[in-house]
């Protein structure tokens, strides 16, 4: 199923240069990994304030609504247990903006491939709902599907939960939280080290977007 509106500004496409195009896409692209990021913001703060009224009070007396979101979040970011803190604030966190920007980049051939115009899908996300796109060149045996989405909005997202929950992100959730706890900034170059799992190129993918980091000085996002 497609959608009327994929891909990019209609003006984006229009763009010749490619140094502009590619300034472009990195305008347009921030503007959804900054509200993906504020969408986890609020998320941590639910977090931060239930925890440090709940646990002096031992969970006793709990707010049920409170209760419901907390289990909601449990859900959505794969927390095991209820009211495991740690894991809590380990999962719900931003990916760094200049580790975003160079996947999409990546991923999406700058918005121009065919997954992202027809389907949405920056970030190379596959599903095996039997509902998406045909890869054209998918190999005899295999049934997985590119995923659609209805926005770009809902790509970035999609992301930015699979960093934070699937088990093969375990290592950028580690690095973070070690980052934050030694009140350290974590750059998208710290966190590509921990994208091994990410492409199946494994460290040729860590170092395509390191390069992608620095050579389009993406680093400046992550101030």
């Amino acid at each position: 199923m497609l959608f009327a509106t994929t891909g990019f500004s209609a003006s984006y496409y229009q763009i010749e240069d490619s140094a502009q195009q590619k300034e472009a896409f990195m305008r347009e692209l921030k503007v959804f990994v900054d509200r993906g990021n504020a969408d986890i913001q609020k998320d941590r703060v639910f977090i931060t304030n239930f925890f440090a009224k709940a646990m002096p009070d031992a969970f006793r007396g709990l707010n049920y609504q409170n209760v419901g979101y907390l289990i909601a979040l449990r859900n959505k970011y794969g927390v095991e247990n209820l009211f495991d803190r740690d894991e809590f604030f380990k999962r719900i966190d931003i990916v760094p903006t200049s580790l975003a920007l160079a996947q999409g980049a990546l991923e999406s051939g700058w918005g121009k491939s065919r997954f992202a115009r027809e389907a949405n899908n920056l970030f190379g996300h596959w599903t095996y709902s039997g509902v998406g796109l045909m890869p054209q060149n998918r190999a005899f045996g295999k049934t997985h599907m590119i995923r659609v989405f209805s926005s770009i909005q809902k790509s970035v997202n999609a992301y930015m939960l699979n960093l934070n929950s699937h088990e093969a992100y375990e290592a950028f959730r580690v690095k973070r939280l070690k980052a934050h706890l030694e009140n350290k900034k974590y750059t998208g170059m710290e966190a590509a080290k921990t994208m091994i799992n990410y492409s199946e190129l494994k460290t040729e993918y860590i170092k395509m977007i390191r390069e992608m980091i620095e050579q389009n000085n993406l680093q400046i996002y992550d101030q």
